[in-house]
């Protein structure tokens, strides 16, 4: 969220619902058997991609006191959306919209909006000392559809426009939202309506800036001719007008109307295969916000908003789909972009690392996501396998001992016996990693189905794929490349799933080892198409090893989040040793280890010869021992001016 004394370039008024997107593509709505889940309404879309470009946004809307409605504030605060105006409604639902993508020409999608939260939004919602001292607030013409909207929507672009800000006017003009289609119309674009005309007409002296589509425009003039549609808006406001053309690009008039649209300010648009259109005149309002309000050309505000509504045209999603302000000055300047833009793999990827929530300057997790292990335990001590899953719940419990709400600490946990305890950390802040790998496979397998991807499709998202592979770039050929063709698999999962990826190496034993040795595996994965989030990787005392790291990541993936040490079951003495080695690298965010803190302490425990609490204070101890060191070490190292990474 916005810090309180950020002055808000503008704040956005109206619709904000979930969008639950079918992910079935070339079909009926009715023949689409699941669903991706992403905030929408196109206000808050507008605000979360004018967010990612790196303006300052606010939201006035209403939501319900539902879990929909909650996914909606948790959304808009990891996208750095001022919530101050999110007003919880505890008497109605948030609005749901069905959508779905037919072909390039049909998008079926269905509002769920009876009587929803969005819907009543009401003049008292509005904080006039907040929206006043916005630069702008940005209207919509759906929130002009109900009187107390309506209300709603005009006080705040008074309430800016006496406080000397600017008004602008999106007029997303949606028929059935104005009850003048069957409700298994959504799609529909345009159906004249004097009633519709008047209304939204009552706003244009107060505008500065409107946005529309040719078929919008029509509907505002209240003709269906464009040109004479303009000349009539142009009689009720001196705003700038900006008319969208989808892949043709827009066109602009500062003054008088001419007689011809070409006559306009024009701005082409971008050679791109329309995958999506729901969604894109959200981003181009973004993109041109994101100029205009920082006094750009007009030519520049144009193409920015050009090339967001075109990056978001390739996507499935509205806004997921919107662009970043690095993602987009990558778009512009990178040639020989695909015509299928969401087949431009750089792009896609610069996408993903730059909408990631939450950045980690340090993470430090307990490590008990141990199958085999654990099952060793049992043997040894004789206890049930029941114990396992209760130890791991005792481990969590460790975790939160310690950390105390800090998200910079993290746990790696497994389904198999960790499944409770996976649940539990959801309603935590904590980083939460999970594995995918059957232990101890080589060549690599996966614990789950046939199909990595159907099984990850059953994980929150919230829960990052941990994969452990026993790798060497020196390998035999074939014992290689089928271990690639399995990480391969997994990456394409974890991105068409949205699940973050660690991916663990440990290097065989008994093969030979040098400084670059774990560098080149890591070069190799860059080199067949796997781009980790997160990388975990062996301790060891040998800096040019780090050195050799830490350049393969930051020449392959600058937007790596980094990596974290693993224990390999060494003494604390040890790890602690390797972290001294590996803390002036800032590459290094910290660590994950497992056995060093729990094995014991598990073993004690499962021969009945501590308790509960013992058990957790005992984890407790020995993780706090090694993040204080962790720490320490970081700090010394960066007091000496040791700084060799990013």
């Amino acid at each position: 969220m916005s810090a309180g004394n950020e002055v808000l370039d503008f704040i956005a008024v109206g619709r904000s619902s979930v969008d639950l997107y079918g992910e079935q593509l070339g079909g009926r709505l009715e023949d689409m058997g699941s669903f991706a889940k992403y905030l929408g309404g196109s206000p808050t879309n507008t605000t979360v991609g004018a967010s990612r470009l790196g303006l300052n946004a606010g939201l006035v809307t209403r939501v319900g006191a539902d879990h929909m409605g909650r996914f909606i504030h948790e959304q808009l605060v990891k996208e750095r959306v001022d919530v101050r105006g999110v007003i919880t409604d505890h008497a109605r639902l948030t609005a749901l919209v069905i959508l779905g993508i037919r072909d390039r020409y049909s998008f079926p999608l269905v509002f769920y909006r009876e009587n929803c939260a969005d819907m009543a939004l009401a003049e008292t919602d509005v904080d006039s000392s907040w929206v006043g001292s916005a630069g702008a607030v940005l209207i919509n013409g759906t929130h002009l559809s109900r009187p107390c909207v309506y209300a709603a929507s005009l006080a705040a672009a008074r309430c800016v426009k006496a406080k000397g800000g600017r008004v602008v006017f999106d007029v997303d003009y949606r028929p059935v939202l104005w009850g003048l289609t069957a409700p298994d119309r959504g799609e529909d674009r345009f159906i004249a309506n004097e009633d519709v005309t008047r209304r939204l007409q009552e706003v244009l002296p107060l505008c500065d800036l409107i946005v529309g589509t040719e078929e919008e425009l029509h509907i505002l003039g209240g003709v269906t001719d464009t040109v004479a549609a303009l000349k009539a808006v142009r009689q009720k406001s001196a705003a700038l007008l900006v008319c969208k053309l989808g892949e043709n690009g827009c066109v602009a008039f500062s003054g008088t109307i001419p007689e011809r649209l070409d006559q306009g300010f024009v701005s082409s648009g971008f050679a791109i295969e329309v995958f999506n259109v729901l969604g894109a005149g959200d981003a181009f309002m973004a993109g041109f916000l994101r100029g205009w309000l920082r006094d750009e050309p007009l030519a520049r505000c144009c193409e920015w908003g050009n090339a967001c509504g075109a990056i978001v045209v390739s996507r499935h999603g509205c806004a997921p789909a919107m662009p970043t302000w690095i993602e987009l000055q990558q778009f512009l300047t990178a040639g020989g972009r695909p015509f299928r833009l969401r087949e431009d793999t750089h792009l896609e990827h610069v996408h993903w690392a730059t909408t990631r929530a939450h950045a980690y300057d340090e993470l430090t997790v307990l490590a008990f996501d141990h199958r085999s292990q654990f099952e060793d335990l049992l043997r040894e001590t004789g206890a049930e396998a029941p114990r396992i899953a209760a130890f791991k719940a005792l481990a969590l419990r460790a975790v939160d001992f310690v950390a105390a709400g800090d998200k910079r600490f993290g746990v790696l946990v497994d389904g198999r016996y960790g499944f409770e305890t996976l649940a539990v950390a959801a309603d935590t802040p904590y980083w939460i990693g999970r594995p995918i790998e059957l232990p101890n496979s080589r060549p690599l397998a996966f614990e789950s189905s046939a199909d990595v991807a159907t099984e990850l499709t059953t994980w929150p998202l919230g829960q990052v794929v941990k994969c452990l592979v026993f790798y060497h770039p020196d390998d035999e050929p074939e014992l290689r490349e089928r271990q690639e063709r399995a990480l391969l698999r997994l990456f394409d999962a974890c991105r068409k799933t949205r699940h973050e990826l660690l991916l663990e190496i440990i290097l065989p034993q008994g093969m030979e080892v040098a400084s670059d040795t774990v560098a080149r595996a890591i070069r190799r994965m860059y080199a067949i198409g796997v781009w980790p989030d997160w990388w975990k990787l062996m301790p060891r005392n040998d800096a040019e090893n780090w050195r050799q790291i830490d350049m393969a990541i930051r020449e392959n993936d600058p937007l790596c989040r980094g990596v974290v040490l693993l224990g390999l079951s060494a003494s604390e003495e040890d790890v602690i040793a390797s972290f001294a080695v590996a803390a002036p690298f800032n590459i290094v965010k910290g660590f994950a280890v497992g056995r060093t803190i729990f094995h014991d302490v598990a073993r004690e425990w499962l021969l009945n010869r501590i308790d509960d609490q013992a058990a957790i204070e005992s984890l407790a101890r020995k993780f706090s021992v090694l993040v204080e060191a962790w720490r320490r070490l970081r700090r010394a190292a960066q007091a000496d001016g040791v700084r060799l990474a990013r």
